[in-house]
């Protein structure tokens, strides 16, 4: 693996089995991230696009291929392993936030943090930090069901940040917010990556979204393929799980 790559796949293949038929999700990816680079990967629904983003993130196992976060090779790791890496290298951002609702928002950004093993003041100074950095200072004690859909996604943003990690995996951050809520998350979204240099691999169906990113890949029925340096195409179709 290249020293320089922050994640790597090799040869990924997803397979589920349909009765009496294999259904190929996506087939033979190869695919780097750099640190601090941004990448979006654009598709149809149904193209594989958030099964590709989980087995990545380790959510899911590959059928074959690897997986390696920096040195870290986790496709063969047990799911405890494959949770403790994951928290300690990568921050994930969910298409619905996936917020705890009876925790505050600061309580729901210094969640990982504790996780990790932080004690609970630096854990909490953390989260209230990258809440005032995103404009929700006012916020700090409110539960997810008294935050607007955009303030909800800023929470789980910087959730994803808050145990510095070396890259962040995005599944359609700004998908159910309306047009002028998704463009304010997008400019947080690239700040932020600039700002902590890490790196963003975002799934989205935003073209001008794709289009500001360092990279944008496509993955249509006929495989993965982009404008520029890209995720290596494989030959079926894909379906989203």
């Amino acid at each position: 693996m290249t020293d320089a790559a922050v994640l790597e796949a090799k040869q990924l293949t997803k397979t589920f089995q349909s009765e009496n038929e294999t259904v190929h999700v996506f087939k033979g990816i190869d695919f780097v991230l750099f640190p601090g680079e941004r990448v979006a990967i654009t598709g149809a629904s149904g193209s594989g696009k958030t099964t590709l983003l989980h087995c990545l993130a380790g959510l899911e196992i590959a059928t074959s291929g690897q997986v390696c976060w920096g040195e870290q090779e986790i496709s063969a790791q047990s799911e405890q392993v494959r949770g403790e890496l994951r928290n300690r290298y990568l921050g994930f951002v969910f298409q619905f936030h996936h917020l705890i609702n009876e925790l505050s928002a600061e309580e729901n950004v210094a969640l990982p943090a504790l996780m990790q093993g932080l004690k609970r003041q630096e854990a909490m100074t953390r989260a209230r930090a990258l809440l005032e950095r995103v404009g929700l200072s006012h916020r700090l004690d409110h539960r997810p069901g008294t935050l607007s859909g955009g303030e909800r996604q800023r929470v789980a943003l910087v959730r994803a940040l808050v145990n510095r990690p070396t890259f962040v995996l995005a599944d359609e951050p700004t998908g159910n917010l309306d047009q002028q809520t998704a463009q304010s998350v997008q400019a947080l979204l690239l700040e932020l990556s600039r700002e902590y240099q890490t790196a963003f691999l975002i799934v989205t169906h935003d073209h001008r979204f794709a289009e500001s990113s360092d990279r944008s890949l496509r993955l249509t029925s006929e495989g993965l393929s982009a404008e520029s340096e890209s995720l290596m195409p494989g030959s079926d179709p894909g379906v989203d799980a």
